[in-house]
């Protein structure tokens, strides 16, 4: 595998520039095919007792009135 910079950065903007040319029925036909994907990897990453995919945010530090 080689880390060609501008050839990756060329074969981005050639997958951009297939994807903006697609009709919108396509792109929302993928759109639906990646959340149903996702569903998938969710359902199948950890039981449903398993906290490591849980993240508690920060507190919130304000200051008091």
């Amino acid at each position: 595998m080689s880390f060609d910079l501008q050839k990756m950065l060329e074969s981005k903007r050639a997958l951009r520039r297939n994807l903006a040319a697609r009709p919108v029925a396509e792109k929302l036909r993928m759109l639906d095919a990646l959340r149903e994907r996702e569903l998938a990897i969710r359902r199948n990453a950890a039981p449903p007792d398993s906290n490591y995919l849980r993240e508690e945010p920060p507190p919130c530090r304000t200051k008091s009135q």
